[in-house]
């Protein structure tokens, strides 16, 4: 046992000289001698005679074996932070200012967080320079408060997430740390401080660098104990991060994505060997469906020989269907399932299961699927953590299948095929090939791979900023106003007529009135028209009939509703109007243009539409029959787009007026000057990036739309300007020449920032120029 305080684990960093004492929690207790309740000035009392009879416990404690050997002192002094009815439910512990060992504990704090030698774990999500940045700044408020009387506000909880060596999984915890027996020491004379420097480090607390400017560490010197107080927030944080996940494009055709969440809810239920299942279902075509990419993550419906209706998967879909319940299979050997199914589920290793439908609005997106080998591990009281999650993997799913839909559409718009028409020579050749081989008698002869090696590619986005905070906003509004709406009425009705069912409707109303005002969660649009449809609104038929007094409002109502959809929808059709109207105009000028250029020199060109517009351009000789190549064509067509860009720069924010809701849109152009080759996919019917070398320039396409730059955290698109990402010095010269021409010609103002970029996810540095658009 470590018994020295010098040799007690400190956080490391930590710049202030702190001191392990019990006199602020004597202090209280002599405070208490005198109190109103005889029961605590007895027992302050009593405490009083103790600490007078043992000096071991006044002043500074560097010796830590004393808090052992007189345990039932300490025990007694404690009862005031430690009351004996909460001992076993209380994460609590004490610790000497700011360092990372307990002295004194509850049973599940010393679980929780302490490793056998009273050491702190290390949270597995802060390391030990941010933990220093924390506690620092939590003394400078002390001492802000407790020297130069200045409160500021309380700051919010830090989240430990620590390992459960129990189930070899972890949870999250947030921590208060409480210093009410803590006292800050001025060592010599206190540093002075006028007001305009007080100001200037409350509107800068976190530099501490400032902070240690004005008020040096080694002036101050803490003197007391730290309360740690945990709660454990595992199913919060889960939730949030499952919401965060699951509203992340592509986030359902990655295997590793899917494997993150798997293991999220393993966290949220304490089920190490949980499986997680999604299947995505198309209603139009009644049946099971891939993600895209012949991706499957459900582990029921890819074990599947068919669908229909005879087998029991079906039969059990179907009830699920018609119940709109989760199934509960709590040992799989023992429900009452079909036997294929039975054998089907227990042949995957899986004993205990839970299935249960996705809903988006009257559609069923999908099947949510889980799993584990253990009997009883999922049961019916799971089923509350299951409802609170099927709604975001929901929405992942719908979203998944619009993304599908939008590339889809975007091939019918190239007459149905993906073969652009600068290729068709080479598809046609292949396709004459293939028939020589059949009419020499080879019938297993195979269409040969469609490569094109040396071609250059460029990218561009016009992407529309904040999409998705202006989309959740829209949304939240058209809730609220739609559940004011029902109140207006609910409170008619209860004038008309007192009825008990009312009164738990206007509760309903006004409890989510008053969450959504404080924010929208994922699943909330779902959760509360679908109470509307099926609680409210059933009742205002009968209330039309018998209650004439309250029928103008209920007309009311009913006219503010969409004609189409039965529910109040104005600020999300402005918003989608807007967005489409970009996107349209975006779209039309960039086709318009694409026809020129493909005049100047035949290239390969895909464009598609989410919440703005992407583009893809390939060119190079081996794409084009017959026509000879230069390397100036390349550069004309990067100078083109350019052009294009600016003029798209200029329509967007000309019509931004006219928009039913104003949104900005962003540029950006990614700039690559080493060829590539790409492959026709077959099976996809799509032409991809071919080699592992090539794969980089997928991912760094993917990942820059939310590039920063180094050492700011800005946004490096940002409207009304151009941003140019690049990783090599030339490729940064060439455009530099495009954009000196373009300012002469007034197209773009004067200046060039040259910046570097903040380290994504796999790939680092990344360059940038940003111009901005001469927009009159």
């Amino acid at each position: 046992m470590l018994t020295e305080l010098t040799a007690r684990p400190t956080v490391l960093g930590f710049p202030f000289k702190s001191t392990l004492s019990l006199e602020p929690l004597i202090a209280y207790w002599k405070s208490r001698e005198q109190d109103s309740n005889p029961g605590i000035s007895l027992l302050a009392h009593a405490i009083g005679e103790q600490v007078a009879a043992h000096d071991w416990c006044r002043g500074p404690i560097t010796d830590m074996s004393v808090l052992e050997c007189n345990c039932d002192l300490v025990e007694t002094l404690m009862i005031a932070l430690f009351p004996p009815a909460a001992r076993e439910t209380d994460i609590s512990g004490a610790i000497p200012p700011f360092q990372f060992y307990s002295f004194y504990q509850t049973p599940l704090f010393e679980q929780v967080l302490l490793n056998g030698n009273r050491t702190i774990k290390q949270p597995l999500n802060i390391d030990a320079r941010t933990m220093s940045i924390h506690t620092t700044r939590m003394v400078y408020q002390l001492i802000l408060e407790n020297v130069y009387g200045v409160t500021l506000p309380t700051t919010s909880s830090i989240i430990f997430t620590v390992p459960d060596y129990n189930i070899g999984l972890y949870r999250h915890y947030s921590v208060t740390f409480d210093s009410s027996f803590l006292n800050v020491h001025v060592i010599g004379e206190r540093p002075e401080l006028t007001e305009e420097q007080i100001d200037l480090l409350t509107r800068n607390f976190h530099r501490t660098d400032l902070w240690q400017e004005y008020l040096p560490a080694e002036k101050f010197e803490l003197e007391g104990f730290n309360i740690l107080h945990l709660v454990d927030v595992t199913d919060q944080e889960i939730l949030s991060e499952l919401k965060y996940d699951l509203l992340e494009r592509d986030v359902l055709q990655a295997s590793d994505r899917l494997e993150q969440i798997q293991e999220k809810l393993r966290v949220l239920f304490g089920r190490p060997f949980l499986q997680l299942g999604i299947a995505a279902y198309d209603e139009k075509k009644q049946a099971f469906v891939d993600f895209g990419r012949k991706i499957n993550h459900s582990f029921l419906t890819k074990q599947l020989t068919n669908q229909d209706a005879t087998s029991g998967f079906r039969l059990i879909y179907n009830q699920l269907w018609q119940d709109r319940q989760p199934l509960v299979l709590e040992d799989v050997a023992k429900a009452d399932i079909p036997e294929d199914l039975r054998q089907q589920i227990m042949s995957l290793g899986i004993n205990s299961a839970i299935l249960a439908l996705l809903p988006y609005g009257d559609d069923t997106v999908g099947l949510l699927e889980l799993g584990s080998p253990n009997v009883g591990d999922l049961d019916e009281f799971c089923l509350e953590k299951v409802t609170q999650f099927v709604p975001l993997f929901a929405v992942a799913v719908k979203r998944n299948a619009e993304e599908l839909q939008t590339r889809v559409q975007s091939i019918i718009r190239e007459k149905f095929t993906a073969i652009h028409p600068t290729m068709e020579w080479r598809f046609t050749d292949a396709a004459l090939h293939l028939l020589e081989q059949f009419e020499a008698g080879n019938k297993n002869a195979e269409m040969e791979g469609i490569v094109f090696h040396d071609v250059y590619p460029l990218h561009g986005s016009s992407d529309i900023r904040s999409s998705s905070t202006a989309r959740n906003e829209a949304i939240q509004a058209d809730l609220i106003e739609h559940l004011t709406l029902a109140n207006k009425v609910l409170k008619k009705a209860s004038e008309y007529q007192e009825l008990p069912i009312l009164d738990e409707l206007k509760f309903y109303v006004n409890k989510n009135l008053r969450r959504l005002r404080q924010g929208i969660l994922t699943g909330d649009e779902v959760s509360i028209f679908e109470s509307l449809k099926t609680e409210v609104e059933p009742l205002f038929d009968y209330l039309a009939e018998n209650a004439p007094d309250v029928r103008p409002v209920i007309a009311d109502y009913w006219a503010n509703m969409d004609a189409n959809l039965g529910i109040l929808y104005k600020r999300r059709k402005a918003f989608e109007q807007s967005v489409m109207l970009l996107n349209d105009t975006i779209s039309d000028y960039l086709d318009e243009e694409e026809e020129k250029a493909q005049q100047m020199y035949p290239h390969y060109f895909q464009r598609f539409k989410t919440d703005g517009v992407e583009y893809n351009i390939y060119m190079g000789a081996s794409l084009v029959e017959n026509k000879p190549f230069d390397l100036v064509f390349l550069k004309n067509l990067r100078l083109w787009q350019l052009l294009v860009t600016i003029e798209i720069t200029r329509r967007t924010q000309a019509l931004k007026p006219s928009l039913p809701v104003p949104l900005d849109t962003t540029q950006l152009i990614l700039v690559h000057s080493q060829p590539l080759s790409i492959r026709f996919r077959q099976d996809e019917r799509q032409f991809d990036v071919d080699g592992a070398y090539n794969i980089r320039y997928e991912i760094i396409k993917k990942r820059i739309d939310k590039a920063t730059v180094l050492g700011t955290g800005e946004r490096l698109t940002q409207p009304g300007t151009i941003a140019l990402v690049y990783s090599q010095s030339r490729e940064a010269d060439e455009y530099l020449e495009y954009i000196d021409y373009l300012q002469d010609r007034e197209l773009l103002e004067p200046g060039v920032e040259e910046l570097e970029l903040e380290e994504l996810q796999g790939v680092k540095g990344l360059l940038a120029l940003r111009v901005r658009v001469k927009l009159t």
